[in-house]
């Protein structure tokens, strides 16, 4: 059985996840999988993007290390 959930995302992240939407009405939840099934095929050949591969890995430390912006401070970097 499926179950729906509700995240939190800032608005920088949300801006750069429709950037990645094929067409205006497609769910997060279809974008979601979908970066989730292009990380996967990324591990699985690394020749294809050994490069994003390393981005994210950097990022997710980057995440743990607390070096990043919250909703807050990013609303004021943006001025909204």
């Amino acid at each position: 059985m499926e179950t729906e959930t509700t995240i939190r995302i800032n608005q920088i992240t949300k801006m750069e996840l429709d950037r990645f939407r094929q067409y205006k009405t497609e769910s997060y939840d279809e974008l979601v999988r979908k970066l989730i099934y292009i990380v996967k095929v990324a591990e699985k050949k690394p020749k294809l993007s050994q490069k994003t591969i390393i981005e994210i890995k950097a990022a997710r430390e980057r995440i743990k290390k607390g070096e990043f912006y919250t909703e807050e401070e990013a609303r004021k970097i943006l001025g909204l």
